[in-house]
């Protein structure tokens, strides 16, 4: 099952450098542009724009990979 998310939860993921974490400051549940790439979404199935805690990088995941802190 897919896991939801609202914003302003604080959740947490897994990147290259490691664990980051960050607060949900979008939910998106249709195809949306971010950074040049096209990113696929659905209401059962949405993908997230995280704000990062350290750095204010913003990242769009889906669900399944972010863990609620």
């Amino acid at each position: 099952m897919t896991r939801l998310f609202q914003v302003g939860d604080h959740v947490r993921w897994n990147s290259e450098a490691g664990h980051v974490s960050g607060h949900i400051i979008a939910v998106h549940t249709q195809d949306f542009d971010y950074k040049g790439h096209r990113h696929r979404a659905t209401p059962d199935n949405p993908q997230y724009e995280i704000r990062s805690d350290k750095t204010d990088h913003i990242a769009a995941h889906r669900g399944a990979v972010l863990e609620r802190l």
